[in-house]
């Protein structure tokens, strides 16, 4: 950012919005000592002139779930965990057209179709397609697809039935990936995001906090977001499951994660840094977030 003075939180704000971008090569250490109140009132005023004042909200449904063949420490939905987790198959497009109909009325912006497994393949995926073909029919909702790591052919089909978007997120830093899944890697992951922009498809994009990662593991999560050009990068706050492999790691504070949301304002300050899981551990369940950089949030039940 040229010679940003980068403890002077109100200039850096200003270069921002004047069009400069903050690098993985750049002086980051303001986002870690600037006291929160402060760098949470920069990015406030960041997610205004980008975002505006609207919440732009996604609801999720869970369309087939467990019996996931993935090692991911934090997953309830992995089958080597014993979780007690509701297994079931790919649900009817009657159940799910329901849903989005009721998600629709009250002004959700878009709805999201999510599957257990590494990727949804055959019968199921042909199930999803004939029920994205129905949504987008019946429905104004944009339509979003979460559904693992898949084939660029696949990516093309979901584009055809009316898809727009899709969900994967990179989870954490490329560094840290192995502490949290070793039965596919990051550059998995990573390939699968390039897929998905290369077939057309808007991607959203993020991950969790409080996984026992450092604070440089969550900035360079934020400058890998950057680089691949993500503009809605949902942010999830760990809850330990019991029966997963981080059942007994320590929750991290409300200060801590507002200071992540900020931090990851501050380097992508034109995406929608959206709240997703594990938002009760904010204060006021929450609402603290969008008075700090915050700009979208995920709904349904999860």
């Amino acid at each position: 950012m040229g010679e940003v003075n980068f403890h002077n939180i109100d200039s850096i704000v200003e270069e921002i919005i004047g069009g400069k971008r903050i690098k993985n090569e750049d002086d980051t250490s303001f986002l870690l000592n600037t006291p929160l109140e402060k760098l949470q009132q920069g990015a406030l005023k960041l997610q205004q002139h980008f975002c505006g004042n609207h919440v732009d909200l996604c609801t999720i449904i869970n369309a087939r779930s467990g019996r996931c063949g993935e090692n991911c420490r934090y997953c309830a939905q992995a089958a080597c965990h014993k979780t007690g987790v509701d297994e079931y198959d790919f649900l009817s497009t009657e159940e799910i057209l329901e849903n989005a109909k009721a998600n629709e009325a009250v002004g959700v912006n878009r709805i999201a179709l999510v599957t257990s497994g590494r990727a949804l393949s055959g019968k199921d995926f042909e199930k999803a397609l004939a029920t994205y073909r129905v949504m987008k029919d019946k429905l104004t909702i944009k339509l979003c697809a979460s559904h693992g790591i898949i084939s660029r052919e696949q990516f093309k089909k979901l584009r055809e039935a009316g898809v727009t978007r899709y969900h994967h997120n990179i989870e954490t830093s490329e560094r840290y990936f192995p502490e949290i899944c070793t039965s596919h890697t990051y550059e998995d992951r990573i390939r699968t995001i390039k897929a998905a922009q290369a077939e057309g498809l808007e991607v959203c994009s993020g991950g969790i906090i409080g996984m026992g990662e450092g604070w440089q593991d969550r900035i360079d999560m934020a400058f890998a977001l950057q680089e691949l050009g993500i503009q809605s990068i949902p942010i999830n706050i760990l809850v330990p499951i019991p029966g997963t492999g981080m059942e007994h790691q320590a929750p991290i504070s409300s200060d801590n994660a507002l200071r992540t949301l900020a931090i990851f304002r501050f380097i992508n300050p034109s995406a929608n840094i959206r709240m997703a899981a594990g938002r009760k551990v904010l204060p006021k369940n929450g609402a603290t977030a969008f008075q700090g950089g915050a700009s979208a949030s995920i709904t349904g039940n999860m």
